[in-house]
């Protein structure tokens, strides 16, 4: 059962029928809307300490706008249950506390974004939908092409064409029908929203569709729900435990707006009883969001965005203002971080915890570590960095972090000069 009760707008609070297919306030005019829901409605029919057997995010059918899908398991059904895991060398080395990484790299697609996709295609199912379109600068657009390929539904793809071949590789391989962009990812957006708009297909862009923070919310959930399990024997007066921090990679800020209204959603239903620190990261080259936080203002001015880490570059973030309160609501801030540091990270990450992740993925680890070496870093604290997304998806960015050895002629007297050279260079 779904407990979805209306279109709610952050800008003038307005409410909206929620049948309707809508992407701005009609009240304002520009506001970006969240999905109001009936919580206490939802609570009637969960168990916080008896959620079943599914591990997919549709474990909390009653949390979601939209009813959970049927028929045989599928990538649609199956999106969600990523590991939470431990990273105890990167506590030991960074003289941090309790560190966790939540790995949504591993989801089917290779990125959080699946769970965004999961949710719009069972929107567009019962709105009786057959074709869903994005902007992307890969990741969104390659879940899209996966969840609605799963559901049987068309996807349409807008994608600079400067992205990761990997990307537009996998977009392939998923059958979405690709229109590569001769420009940046916010002019793949407008073509994609003049494309919507003037051709009737369903927008799942982030920013403009409310459903895609609802998906994305559910990492929230797993991630306290989680950690309850992995750190039992800590007291807590609520039955699952939050963490104190939560380091999340920024571009157009939809993916942290998720785990904020994930965690608000939860503290809301009593089932954690205090809401973590969001510490948004950030890249030099694509820090609109940031710039606004140490400004201190609400106003997002755009910049030209220029990063490695392609899945964070936004000129004019598009679910920017609520990216923001998402720090400055929890006690949290804005980190900005080099595109060397990002490099430096992926390396960091695969030797810390045997995680290998894309450059906008690791920005969240580089993020952690610059905050570790600041004066605000308390090692009593636990701390969850969410990974989100794979490193298979760029892997010329990862050969920046390594190189590989000149080939040695196959002999044992080759291998005791390279053994020895190796020895000399320590």
């Amino acid at each position: 059962m779904s407990c979805y009760l209306a279109y709610h707008c952050i800008q003038c609070g307005a409410d909206h029928e929620p049948a309707a297919i809508v992407m701005r306030c009609a009240s304002c005019g520009f506001g970006a809307l969240d999905i109001k829901l009936d919580l206490k409605a939802a609570q009637a029919h969960l168990d916080p300490l008896a959620l079943g057997d599914d591990p997919s995010l549709w474990r909390y059918g009653p949390l979601l706008p939209v009813d959970v899908p049927t028929g045989p398991s599928s990538p649609l059904t199956t999106v969600g249950g990523t590991p939470l895991f431990a990273a105890p060398r990167a506590s030991e080395r960074l003289g941090l506390g309790p560190i966790w990484l939540k790995d949504d790299g591993r989801l089917p697609s290779g990125s959080l974004k699946d769970r965004a996709s999961a949710v719009v295609v069972a929107r567009a199912i019962e709105l009786g939908i057959d074709r869903v379109a994005t902007a992307s600068t890969g990741n969104a657009g390659v879940a899209l092409a996966a969840m609605a390929g799963a559901a049987g539904l068309r996807a349409s793809v807008f994608v600079p064409a400067s992205a990761p071949a990997a990307k537009i590789a996998q977009l392939g391989i998923f059958g979405a029908e690709l229109f590569l962009v001769d420009g940046n990812y916010d002019d793949a957006f407008r073509l994609c929203e003049q494309a919507c708009e003037t051709l009737g297909w369903y927008s799942r862009n982030t920013g403009r569709n409310p459903f895609t923070v609802e998906g994305k919310k559910t990492v929230s959930y797993e991630i306290c729900e989680q950690l309850t399990r992995e750190a039992a024997d800590t007291k807590n007066d609520a039955p699952w435990r939050a963490p104190d921090r939560i380091f999340v990679s920024v571009g157009d800020g939809n993916i942290i707006t998720g785990v904020h209204k994930g965690l608000r959603d939860l503290l809301e239903l009593g089932w954690i009883d205090r809401m973590p620190k969001l510490m948004g990261v950030q890249a030099d080259g694509s820090a609109a969001i940031a710039h606004a936080f140490d400004a201190g203002t609400e106003i997002i001015e755009p910049v030209r965005a220029q990063t490695l880490a392609d899945s964070i570059a936004a000129d004019n973030p598009s679910d920017g203002l609520r990216a923001l309160r998402a720090a400055t609501e929890t006690g949290g801030r804005y980190l900005k971080v080099s595109d060397q540091a990002i490099v430096d990270a992926i390396r960091q990450l695969g030797r810390d915890a045997a995680v290998f992740a894309e450059p906008a993925a690791a920005a969240a680890y580089a993020g952690l570590e610059k905050w570790a070496a600041s004066d605000n870093s308390n090692p009593d604290e636990t701390i969850v960095v969410l990974i989100t997304g794979n490193g298979l998806k760029d892997v010329p960015a990862a050969q920046r972090a390594t190189c590989a050895p000149d080939a040695i002629t196959p002999t044992l007297a080759a291998l005791q000069e390279r053994l020895q050279q190796t020895k000399e260079s320590a």
